[in-house]
């Protein structure tokens, strides 16, 4: 597949970065400004509102470190649980003080009353307040996080005959919280053919509840105490979502969940009991499903999707000026509106009509590379379909074998051996239990990182809990990059067709070998590369835009900075977005160069109309663009990567950029 490999270009360093819509260009090499940029950058593509907390009015509360609070806690017979915050100021009025006898009880043979989410510490609970032996089993049910989570009424039942506080003083759970969003139709899958049924084909990716993978996160004790010098806010963040990868938490897919690091748990008894019947009792897997579970699941569209987020501005990306190929163009009629057609809302995915024509196609193209046992670990393109591999790629790689061709893709272009990528495991592994500096930052990204997919609904569901670790883990990687908050749609991304591992790995090879490590450096180099190469192509082939730009004053950072470091998860519909990236996985870096260059080609009679302005230029080119015909966008942006000639003009672009950089000229290259 030498074929498919295309150089790695490596871009120079440079600090030029635009904060805001109307920025000025600016030259200061600083970690925290690129920091600040980007944090302004997603703000324009977050459509979520951070979560509420799961009670109202909580009061705020600072951080105590855990030995000494927990140890008044202890003396007055509280819970030792990181899962619940109490206020060290007005520590609330202990309950008297209780012996249970869980012989008299009647309950020596039911599951302990005391949490399995405990961390390991050198602290343990007083023997006065409590009595109780628990059999070799349930001492390994108890390490593994997979006892029962009593909820309270269960506790109220086994506590009944020993405490003397009337039941009606406890105060009722409140109503867990249900999504409100609108649900699509469910879309039918597409029919397979009887003779697919018995070919050794990869089976749909569907969202799963729990994800698989070939090696299970084990329950760590060195992610529940925390490491020396660690900050405890951090690690609070780090420690709930390792107990909470133990037990999981219950309603995950379908229920809001509960939120503890963003929101600290109330200190009323009715507010640490609802957080305490949200973690999961070690029985949800194999459970039937819920109702609710089962009405969420038949909602969600072909891709995880049960409802479809909100944007500001939608805009019609129509299909008619995809027809002409890219070549040099004057502008259109001066009164052409300055604004593009606006849409209400982003209609529902539809089938790819030539899906299951398509699978048949690409089971004959493929064949192993790889087994283990009996399993395909690794696919390749048979060497006499070599030639079609481009054109079906474009045309779109059929759902089901997405997960194997991204992976063949990446292979490709980043050499990757099976022993690297049993490394890349191994190393995923090990960052679970090391701390990082953004772990906060992480945490307060991931609820908002994509919405309305079931994997990502619950609060530190699955879903959830498999982002934040594979951002954790790959913050720790490069000490240059570190976590930007363009990494999580990608990763988000990655995680709807790989398990945690091997979306890490994905990861590291799009770090690596696709120039991603210059596009999250501090800076942005790989960026501000990209900027370039797209404004010689304007200038070239579209001199009239170019100079509407120039009169305007408007900068290709402010509108395409989104586009470039997430890669365009937020700036097309999902479905379209994944046949992009078939394409880059395929291509490479110069892939998302003529997207950008194929949406200002659409737009190019709004952006030179005589109405068009500052505001509607920038409005217009930062909207969310919904294609009129995928197929077309496409099939453009192959024609225009296959002409040797501009693709040539392109390398001599990135030499000259490189020259600019070296030799400080690069802050007035860029419009």
């Amino acid at each position: 597949m030498d074929d498919l490999q295309l150089p790695t270009h490596s871009a120079s360093r440079t600090s030029s970065t635009s904060t805001t819509a109307s920025a000025t260009y600016t030259g200061e090499h600083d970690r925290s400004q690129s920091e600040t940029t980007l944090f302004s950058i997603y703000s324009m593509y977050s459509s979520d509102p951070p979560p509420v907390p799961a009670k109202e009015h909580i009061p705020i509360v600072s951080v105590t470190r855990p030995d000494s609070y927990r140890n008044s806690l202890k003396s007055n017979g509280f819970s030792d649980s990181n899962l619940a915050y109490y206020d060290p100021d007005v520590p609330p009025k202990p309950p008297p003080t209780r012996t249970i006898d869980l012989t008299k009880a009647g309950v020596i043979n039911g599951p302990p009353r005391v949490s399995s989410l405990r961390p390991v510490s050198d602290y343990t609970a007083s023997t006065s307040s409590m009595r109780m032996s628990l059999t070799p089993a349930e001492e390994r049910r108890a390490s593994t996080g997979h006892t029962h989570s009593p909820s309270l009424h269960s506790s109220r039942q086994s506590s009944r005959h020993s405490s003397s506080r009337p039941e009606s003083l406890l105060a009722p759970l409140p109503a867990v919280p249900v999504s409100g969003h609108p649900t699509p139709p469910p879309t039918p899958p597409p029919p397979i053919s009887p003779r697919l049924l018995a070919t050794g084909v990869p089976s749909p990716t569907l969202p799963l509840k729990h994800p698989i993978s070939d090696y299970t996160i084990p329950g760590s004790k060195t992610s529940l105490v925390p490491s020396e010098g660690e900050d405890l806010d951090g690690f609070h963040v780090r420690n709930t979502y390792a107990q909470l990868e133990m037990s999981g938490v219950k309603g995950d897919g379908y229920e809001e969940g509960v939120e503890r690091t963003r929101a600290r748990i109330g200190t009323s008894r009715a507010s640490q009991a609802f957080a305490e019947n949200a973690v999961g009792d070690g029985t949800e897997k194999s459970q039937e499903l819920d109702p609710k579970e089962i009405q969420t699941l038949v909602a969600v569209d072909r891709y995880g999707f049960f409802s479809t987020p909100s944007h500001d501005r939608l805009v019609l990306l129509p299909k008619a000026p995809f027809v002409k190929p890219l070549a040099v163009i004057r502008a259109g009629p001066s009164s052409s509106k300055p604004s593009a057609q606006s849409l209400d809302t982003v209609p529902p995915a539809p089938l790819p009509p030539k899906e299951a024509s398509r699978i048949e196609k690409w089971t004959r193209m493929m064949e192993p590379s790889a087994r283990q046992g009996s399993n395909t670990q690794t696919w390749r393109v048979k060497a006499s379909k070599q030639g079609k591999l481009r054109l079906r790629a474009y045309k779109g790689v059929p759902d089901r074998w997405r997960p194997a061709a991204w992976d063949m893709f990446m292979n490709n272009i980043a050499r990757t051996s099976p022993a690297e990528m049993a490394r890349l495991s191994q190393q995923y592994r090990e960052g679970l239990d090391k701390p990082s500096t953004y772990d906060i930052q992480i945490d307060l990204d991931v609820p908002r990182t994509i919405s309305g997919h079931i994997m990502f609904r619950t609060r530190y569901g699955a879903g959830q809990r498999s982002l934040f670790h594979v951002l954790h883990c790959f913050s720790l990687r490069c000490s240059q990059c570190g976590y930007v908050q363009g990494m999580g749609p990608i990763a988000a991304t990655l995680l709807c067709y790989f398990d945690p591992e091997k979306a890490y790995a994905s990861l590291v090879r799009l770090h690596d070998a696709y120039g991603m490590h210059t596009i999250f450096s501090p800076g942005f180099p790989g960026l501000l590369e990209a900027i370039y190469l797209q404004e010689r192509i304007t200038e070239q082939m579209m001199p009239d835009v170019y100079a509407a730009f120039k009169k305007h004053t408007i900068s290709t950072t402010s509108y395409a900075t989104k586009w470039y470091i997430t890669l365009f998860s937020n700036s097309v519909p999902f479905q379209t977005q994944l046949r992009l990236w078939d394409a880059f996985l395929l291509e490479g870096t110069d892939l998302f160069v003529a997207v950008a260059v194929a949406i200002v080609w659409v737009y190019r009679d709004h952006i030179t109309s005589a109405a068009a302005n500052f505001e509607t230029i920038l409005s217009l080119l930062s909207s969310f663009f919904v294609p009129e015909d995928e197929d077309s966008l496409l099939l453009w942006i192959e024609k225009t990567l296959g002409d040797k000639k501009l693709r040539s003009s392109m390398t001599r672009w990135r030499a000259d950029w490189k020259e600019l950089v070296a030799a400080g000229k690069d802050v007035t290259a860029l419009l």
